[in-house]
């Protein structure tokens, strides 16, 4: 049967890599300006171009050539140009769940605008992918992924080696996910590049395509053949047609075609054989030496990630559920901004990006887009909180006393230790001349107080000694409004406010003096309890926590492990032949910060003492571009101390004690850890990834020779017996290890490194994180696994605050107390609230982590129906209560709400 080769002319566009955003710009507005240029040449033969999978790019040229929008909006309705369905060609791994859900969701509502989506999942260089992807594409009408990593070894510079053990016999697969969805798996075997600068010279093109011919045969299942006429920032081959030209003449036996991913699927598909390989779950090249998997990238750069979940949890956890809200309090969606939001951070998701694999400047403007998008979601959840809390009815608030809703923005209720900087008093600029306010309130005595709920209810509650403070207000219809204020900061136990919903309190004046709370002291005796653990600190620093319930004691948690790394922003390389340096043993200085009945607060201190920096030896193997794998260099002979300061806070209700880690690093080329050596002896442990706590093996395939073995996650990773379990949650930190040795988790705080590391000497000195860094998480011990004792909802609301919001004494239309959609089930995990792209429903989404059913059910209303929604938010079921939820089934359920 005659053999058809689909040539498809594209270019991976690396928004920011090895050069910095603006300098690749310019090289792509070169390339859009030439490809217009290309079709519009009368009686030209160039027939398609792929352009890379992402909308972003679109905007990125535009915003310097506006005048030619019409023109390309042309191609892509005549399917010459070929866009989407991602809006930026994201790192799976390192993105949240809902992250890769809004970007899927945004690229592909830009595609239809423009009139033509490319209806292929398509992931050319991603460092892995998340096992759920089938689903995800399935459920967004995308039948076929095209991907270049996580199921053959492949290396830098786009270099892809052969293994007697590759996953598949051929290039194309049957992709399936946990709950059994599954797509067509089309693996770029020889590369995204193996059709790349097709020679038109008679010889040279004989050369090439015995040579091309051969590769593409060996893995291919079906007589279509796919070369990928392109690679990283490529620019446009004009002569596409006069190469096909000479193809065809040289080779008979086969059909030479200008293709698009389109045709090319098309065809494949009619002739695929009745039984292909199926691959399951995860691809992250674990069949394979496991040195190149770019694994860690997951620490390279580790503040990026850190601003990254910050922000993620910001909008998805916190501004799209409390603007949801407020659209069924009054009406109001700005989902306009939202979507700004999205797309300023979702300019910070590429994996050359986010993955901290680029050079200094592009990471130092991400920083920049991440501040801006903290400063968008921070104003914005103020303003929001603000106009919901006028909907509530405070106006029976006690004589004298201030109101305030606690709001909680997740899908969980929620028992914790709430912080509110409170304005006992206000004096505006308008009402005394401003020299005379801060006086007259410093001397003005102020009344004891008593914190009650909207039930009467007295709750036990700090009160720290006032200051005065310069503040405004920016009233929706005045200037601004200038004023100092008495403020103080309260602390209470906020108790079962509910799920998507709030809580409302007030300070009362009860009528005695207000006497300053003592918060510091020295500390001999190195204990800290609460209702659910009690732990002892050992000199070192390391502690024993032990679970009350049970009984059961973890000992020694907490060491600080320091290595040598000579490897790059992609992978870790351990210097050769020098230990690990470990806190073990050596004393910490401690500090009791705070002790009271709602938390306690201790510090201690470290000064770890490890080499300066990598020898010489390092500097010589980065210029001469020895690969990673290959180094031999070790650690200097210099000594320098980098301090650790470590804050454990355990307040009334947390399931285990959360850290800060303050790191002044003055060090160069090495790794940081912490260390949970649980004894657990076990053959798995498990993870949260994509929208699934994963379960992943302990050691790694026979063909792994890498020493390390580390993984992904994105909040949390537990390890655990059929007994007891140990979780650390973190807060960007994606970096971890299982030492099978003793059943320790490894968790990464800190990776210093001083070069890109791939196609050539790139210095990134930045890299290195030198100065002040930081790291948190928090510690969950549990019974069984982190499914079976529900740990994962601590661990998923770790770092999702409570919201407290200072309001007037007013009217409202909604009580003191208010849950916006009640949901009963036994398993599901919470993901998203928010209100449609396209329509005006609340669209509330979770996944089951488990491979039972469960059943869910779900209202906004006591007589409300809901539909069950695809992730692109499109009616796949008719209205009803109750839905049975397959294993691992993500569900998504639209709520039509009646004003």
């Amino acid at each position: 049967m005659k053999k058809t080769a689909h040539i498809i002319s594209h270019s991976h566009w690396d928004r920011e890599w090895y050069l910095p955003f603006e300098k690749h710009r310019y090289y792509f507005i070169k390339l859009m300006n030439n490809l217009i240029d290309e079709f519009e040449q009368e009686g030209n033969q160039f027939q398609s171009f792929h352009l890379d999978g992402q909308t972003v790019l679109l905007e990125d040229y535009f915003a310097v050539h506006p005048e030619n929008r019409e023109k390309v909006k042309q191609l892509i309705e005549e399917k010459k140009l070929t866009i989407g369905p991602w809006y930026v060609l994201q790192d799976a791994f390192l993105t949240s769940s809902e992250a890769n859900v809004r970007n899927l969701l945004i690229g592909m509502n830009d595609a239809k605008a423009y009139g033509h989506v490319s209806k292929i999942g398509y992931f050319p260089d991603t460092f892995g992918i998340y096992g759920q992807a089938p689903q995800l594409l399935k459920q967004a009408g995308i039948e076929t992924a095209a991907f270049g990593r996580g199921v053959k070894p492949t290396g830098f510079n786009n270099t892809v080696s052969d293994t007697p053990n590759f996953e598949s016999p051929f290039s194309e697969m049957i992709w399936k996910s946990p709950d059994g969805s599954s797509v067509l798996g089309i693996l770029f075997a020889n590369w995204y590049s193996n059709g790349n600068e097709i020679p038109v010279d008679e010889e040279e093109a004989r050369v090439f395509w015995n040579h091309k011919l051969q590769d593409a045969e060996k893995y291919a299942s079906t007589n279509q053949l796919l070369f990928m006429n392109g690679c990283d920032h490529q620019p446009l081959q004009k002569t596409i047609p006069e190469a096909i030209e000479t193809a065809s003449a040289l080779y008979s036996d086969y059909t030479f075609k200008h293709s698009s991913f389109d045709e090319y699927t098309d065809a494949l598909k009619k002739v695929l054989p009745e039984k292909l390989q199926v691959i399951e779950g995860e691809l992250r090249n674990q069949r394979t030496d496991g040195w190149s998997t770019l694994v860690n990238t997951a620490s390279a750069r580790i503040y990026l990630k850190q601003w990254n979940n910050r922000c993620q949890t910001l909008l998805e956890k916190i501004a799209e559920p409390l603007a949801a809200f407020g659209y069924l309090a009054n009406g109001t969606y700005p989902r306009e901004y939202i979507r700004f939001m999205w797309k300023s951070l979702l300019k910070n998701h590429p994996h050359d990006s986010i993955c901290g694999c680029s050079v200094d400047e592009v990471h130092r403007e991400m920083v920049t887009r991440f501040e801006r998008v903290s400063q968008m979601g921070e104003v914005f959840v103020q303003e929001q909180a603000a106009e919901l809390a006028l909907t509530v009815d405070t106006s029976k608030t006690p004589d004298g006393g201030i109101p305030f809703v606690v709001m909680n923005t997740t899908g969980w209720n929620k028992n914790e230790v709430v912080t509110k900087l409170v304005d006992l008093e206000k004096v505006y600029f308008s009402q005394m001349h401003f020299e005379e306010i801060p006086a007259y309130l410093r001397d003005k005595e102020m009344p004891a107080y008593k914190l009650v709920d909207d039930q009467g209810q007295t709750v036990e509650f700090q009160l720290v000694s006032p200051t005065v403070e310069f503040g405004y207000d920016l009233p929706d219809d005045k200037f601004r409004q200038p004023f100092f204020a008495k403020r103080a900061t309260l602390s209470f136990y906020a108790e079962e406010i509910p799920s998507f919903g709030y809580k409302t309190y007030y300070l009362v004046p009860e009528g005695h003096s207000l006497v300053q709370q003592q918060i510091k002291a020295p500390v001999n005796d190195l204990e800290m309890e609460n209702e659910f653990v009690h732990l002892l600190f050992h000199e070192d620093g390391t502690y024993d926590v032990t679970d009350k319930k049970t009984g059961k004691a973890f000992h020694r948690l907490g060491i600080y492990e320091d290595t040598g790394d000579v490897g790059n922003e992609y992978m870790f390389k351990e210097a050769k032949g020098y230990s690990a340096i470990t806190t073990k043993g050596i004393p910490a200085e401690f500090t009791l910060v705070e002790r009271s009945a709602l938390r306690t607060v201790l510090e201690f201190k470290h000064t770890l003492s490890i080499p300066v920096s990598a020898d010489e030896q390092l500097d010589v193997e980065r210029h001469k571009l020895i690969w990673h794998k290959e180094r031999e260099a070790g650690r200097a002979n210099e000594m320098t101390a980098i301090s650790l300061r470590t804050v454990v806070t355990l307040e009334k209700g947390m399931k285990g004690p959360a850290f800060k880690l303050f790191i002044n690093n003055q060090a160069t080329d090495h790794r940081l850890r912490v260390l949970f050596p649980t004894g657990l002896q076990t053959e798995t442990h498990q993870a949260d990834s994509i929208f699934e706590i994963v379960t992943r093996p302990n050691t790694p395939e026979k063909e792994w020779e890498n020493s390390s073995f580390c993984h992904h996650q994105q909040r949390f990773v537990s390890l655990s017996d059929d007994k007891m379990g140990v979780t650390v949650a973190t807060d960007g930190l994606h970096e971890y290890e299982i030492l099978q040795k003793d059943g320790t988790i490894a968790v990464t705080v800190l990776r210093s490194v001083a070069e890109l590391g791939d196609w050539g000497y790139f210095p990134t000195p930045e890299a290195q994180c030198l100065g002040l860094q930081t790291a948190e998480w928090q510690v969950l011990l549990h019974q069984k696994d982190v499914l079976a004792s529900k740990a994962y909802v601590d661990a998923y609301q770790y770092k999702v605050p409570l919201l407290a919001i200072q309001t007037s004494i007013h009217e409202g239309k909604l009580p003191g107390t208010h849950q916006f959609v009640n949901w009963e089930t036994n398993g599901l995990v919470w993901s998203s609230m928010r209100v449609a792209e396209e329509q005006d429903d609340v669209i509330v989404r979770w996944f089951n982590p488990a491979g039972q059913k469960e059943m869910l059910k779900a209202a906004i209303h006591d007589d409300a129906r809901s539909y069950k929604s695809s992730i692109l938010e499109e009616k796949t079921t008719d209205s009803k209560n109750l839905y049975e939820v397959e294993g691992h089934e993500i569900i998504t359920l639209g709520f039509h709400h009646k004003r």
